[in-house]
């Protein structure tokens, strides 16, 4: 009389009744004592959703899909999990210094590259390397600080080098633009030439 009741309270609970139908152990000889699906049955009810899941297309298009996976390569980083949110979600100012001068040390050519003089890159990559100092001083805990300095001579050098490249690469591209509007027919050519004031904001 008693597992009659405890049956009865059990088939009562909806939310259990309808698990029990979704994984099918209603009335199942297999199911544990307490009605439970098995952990076989378990699995293949999971199975069945990815398959549904596969079928409908909810995991087409998914963020890194055809991509390798990263960092499989590295050694172990005990903070992977908040650098890679700095990074993903390019979050600046959090964090303790040896992720957040990891991000900004992976940024600094494009930093470096928005400035119009040497005196400018010079002032970032001081300040870059006083703060790196500074951080290898810090006496907080926290991750260890691997970022390394940058000579500023160099940056400069490099800065310069890819600045030069690219107003070469301006030059050859305007070249074959040149080019190519001279060779059209002269109402044509007009009109390109035009367009190409609006484009340049003469």
């Amino acid at each position: 009389m008693q597992d009659k009741k405890r049956d009865d309270g059990r088939m009562a609970d909806p939310r259990l009744r309808a698990a029990r139908y979704r994984t099918g152990t209603d009335d199942d000889p297999e199911a544990d004592e307490a009605g439970r699906p098995t952990m076989e049955q378990r699995a293949q009810y999971v199975e069945i959703q990815i398959a549904q899941a596969m079928r409908r297309g909810d995991f087409d298009d998914l963020p890194g899909a055809g991509k390798p996976l990263t960092g499989l390569g590295g050694t172990y980083d005990p903070d992977w999990w908040i650098r890679q949110k700095i990074e993903r979600e390019r979050l600046t100012g959090l964090g303790p210094p040896a992720l957040t001068l990891r991000t900004e040390d992976a940024e600094l050519e494009g930093r470096l590259d928005g400035v119009h003089s040497e005196h400018a890159v010079r002032e970032l990559v001081t300040d870059f390397n006083r703060r790196i100092v500074e951080a290898r001083r810090q006496l907080q805990g926290g991750p260890p600080v691997v970022t390394a300095t940058r000579d500023v001579d160099t940056e400069v050098a490099a800065w310069r080098h890819r600045r030069e490249e690219r107003g070469r690469l301006a030059r050859e591209e305007r070249e074959r633009e040149d080019a190519a509007i001279a060779a059209l027919p002269w109402r044509e050519r007009r009109r390109a030439l035009k367009a190409r004031r609006l484009r340049d904001g003469w």
